[in-house]
Formats: C-alpha cells, sequence, structure tokens
C-alpha cells in the first residue's frame, strides 16, 4: 500500500478494538491487534492444539507452525531462522540472555547503557553486575532528549564487553543511529545489544544492516499477541552456553533459549501479525505516522510542556508531555474521562524520567499508523481544556 494509497478507514475496519469510542493513544504500552490475529490463534486452538515431535496430525501441523514462524521472524528482521527465539516478553528473554552472556564475563568487565533505555536493557545488566562485580557505565542524552554520542563514546574502554542501549525511547520517542553505535561498540571490542520494543511498529528491521548482535522486540507492541523475541547472531548462539533443559535441541542454535513449551497460539498469532504489517507497508506506515505527529506538534497548546524532540526528524509519534498544576496521573485521569487512553507515570523508563526531573512521571500520548487526524484533534483538544 502506496502512502497515496493509504486508507485509514480501511485500515481501522481491520481492527475490532478500534470500533468502539474511545481514541486508544496508549500504543506504546501494547497496540491493537487485527481481526486475522484473532482468527489465526483461535483457529490454532481449534485445529491444531498439541505439543510437538508427536506422530500424529495435530502435532505436526505445530511443528509445522513451528517451523513458519521462525521463517516470518527471521523475515521481518533481516536474519536466519535458526538465530531467533520466542519467548514470554522481551523482558524474560533479556534476562536470560545476560545471565547466558555472563557465563564469559568477569569482575572489573563493563557494561555501557543509555538514559534513554526502558529499565528491561537496565536492570538485567544491573543484576548481573550485582553478581559478578561488573561496573555498569551510563551514556547520557542532551537536553532534547536526543542520544549524546560523544559522551557514549567517552565511556567505552578497554573493558567495555556490552553497549546495550534503545532503538527508539519508549518515553520521549528519540530515535537513535543504531549503525553507528553499533559501529561504536564494535570498535571497542563489545557486543552490540539493542532493543527494539518501541521502534518495532514504527519502521522496517535489518539486523545485519545495523550490525547488531543481539536484538530484542515485542510482537504486542506491533499488533501481534503478547510474546517477546529475540535475535542473536549464529556465531554467539554457538558459543554461549545457554540455560536449558537436557532434552532440549541444540540445533537450530536458537532453539536452545525457548525454554519449556512455548505458546503456539501466541505463534500463529505473529505469524498474522507480521503479514499484516506486510499488506499494509512500511512506506505507508512512516508517511501516515509522520503527518500525524506533525499535526500533534503543531496544535500543542502553550500550557503544556513537550519533553524530547520538537520536530518530527529523529523521533517516533510517541510524546511525553505534562500539564502544569497536575501530576501525570491526574492528567491521565481527566483524558480518560473524556475516552482518551494515554500513560502516566514513567513506563519503566526510568533513568530518562530521572534526568528530566521528572517524579510523577510524564503523560505519554503514542499514534501508530491506524491513528486519525480526528483523533490527534481531540487529544490536543483535551489537553487545551486541562491546561492554564
Amino acid at each position: 500500500m502506496s502512502a497515496l494509497a493509504f486508507d485509514v478507514a480501511a485500515v481501522r475496519a481491520r481492527f475490532p478494538a478500534l470500533a468502539g469510542p474511545t481514541a486508544l493513544l496508549d500504543a506504546p504500552a501494547g497496540t491493537q491487534v487485527p481481526q486475522t490475529v484473532i482468527e489465526a490463534v483461535a483457529t490454532y486452538l481449534r485445529e491444531s492444539n498439541a505439543n510437538l515431535g508427536g506422530v500424529f496430525p495435530t502435532s505436526r501441523r505445530s511443528d509445522a507452525l513451528i517451523e513458519e514462524a521462525h521463517a516470518v521472524a527471521a523475515r521481518f528482521l533481516g536474519a536466519s531462522p535458526a538465530e531467533v527465539a520466542f519467548g514470554p516478553n522481551m523482558t524474560t528473554l533479556n534476562f536470560a540472555l545476560t545471565r547466558t552472556l555472563g557465563r564469559e564475563l568477569g569482575s572489573g568487565d563493563e557494561i555501557v547503557v543509555t538514559r534513554l533505555d526502558h529499565d528491561a536493557n537496565v536492570a538485567p545488566w544491573l543484576e548481573l553486575a550485582h553478581d559478578l562485580g561488573l561496573e555498569v557505565r551510563f551514556a547520557d542524552v542532551h537536553d532534547d532528549c536526543a542520544l549524546d554520542l560523544a559522551g557514549l563514546e567517552s565511556v567505552l574502554g578497554a573493558r567495555t564487553r556490552v553497549v546495550a542501549f534503545p532503538w527508539a525511547s519508549n518515553a520521549v520517542g528519540t530515535l537513535t543511529d543504531v549503525r553507528r553505535i553499533a559501529g561504536l561498540a564494535h570498535d571497542a571490542g563489545a557486543l552490540a545489544w539493542v532493543d527494539a520494543v518501541h521502534y518495532a511498529p514504527h519502521g522496517p528491521i535489518d539486523v545485519a544492516g545495523i550490525d547488531a548482535d543481539v536484538l530484542l522486540c515485542s510482537p504486542y507492541k506491533f499488533f501481534g499477541p503478547h510474546l517477546g523475541l529475540a535475535f542473536v547472531r549464529r556465531e554467539l548462539l554457538e558459543r554461549w552456553r545457554p540455560y536449558k533443559v537436557r532434552p532440549a535441541p541444540d540445533d537450530p542454535p536458537g532453539a536452545r533459549l525457548e525454554t519449556g513449551t512455548g505458546q503456539h497460539e501466541l505463534l500463529a498469532g505473529f505469524v498474522a501479525a507480521v503479514e499484516y504489517v506486510e499488506s499494509v507497508g512500511w512506506d505507508a506506515i512512516r508517511a501516515h505516522e509522520r503527518a500525524l505527529g506533525e499535526r500533534f506538534l503543531a496544535g500543542l497548546p502553550d500550557g503544556v510542556t513537550l519533553h524530547g524532540l520538537s520536530t518530527m526528524e529523529g523521533r517516533t509519534p510517541t510524546f511525553a508531555v505534562t500539564v502544569p498544576g497536575l501530576t501525570s496521573t491526574e492528567a491521565a485521569v481527566a483524558l480518560a474521562e473524556r475516552d482518551i487512553a494515554v500513560w502516566d507515570g514513567d513506563y519503566y523508563a526510568v533513568e530518562i524520567m530521572r534526568r528530566l526531573g521528572l517524579r510523577d512521571g510524564a503523560v505519554r500520548i503514542g499514534f501508530v499508523h491506524y491513528h486519525t487526524e480526528d483523533e490527534v484533534d481531540r487529544v490536543l483538544a483535551e489537553l487545551a481544556r486541562l491546561a492554564p
């Protein structure tokens, strides 16, 4: 679907949840799902529900689904099927992956994270540092919430083993120069460890193109069910010793990270979600989202404070704002009373909220391609009503 042919009404008709009166502007916390995803989950449970490795039809269909899901994940990420793994969520996957890498780390080794990160790409490293005597260093941001690349480079050193960073901030929407950061990490002899959870609904991912070693994302943020998805470069998978039960297969390498029985029905939904995204197309998605973001920024009331970049250059259409005289929760409640769903608090973006001095967090308003100009105008009008 080209940008010129983009029909937001037709897109919205594919999402049952969007038929209601509420403007669901909470997309950074999880997007809605199209009917095809719902049907895929139900169809699996109705027709193929079984464990893997059996000789009977439902088990064989489940085996085929697992193979298809890995192939689709590889296509979505620009990887090979052997390099992808599913889990219950990104956080759980990241704790497992960092623990696995920890077997190669020792006291005095250093991990670099950023003030833009969601805590799921900070806390696992802090816990590992606690256990192994590692040092965690933070790369700061500029006042406009853009990552300070010179500052990041200055904290890299001979003992740096990992540079963990977000492709996009889930709090203030900032995009990072992932290819450059990965290059800086590799120049220092470190791994490039990318959190792509917030970026994934907004643009294409190519792990080879950005030279990532590890990348994680969450299908429920790009119109799918609640899952986590990881890419790990094959050479690392083959070298690492993962935590797993003894009968679990060693090949393909990514399967060693998938401990226990997976959520097969959700993998069926994941396949349908990727097919949905492909049916719309990234060009159309990005063009429509940029237009929504520009409309929001142009109409933001004077009394409302935006935290982050003031144009759509270098950002996603995710906006953190504060309203004078109201906590983020009070503002979110007031918007909810007008059928507008937004998020309040820190949304696990602990470091950026501290950096901005926002003890009560901020109101997060997030648009994706199924939102409309009318929804932008609705939230702007209500913000103007709340602002003094």
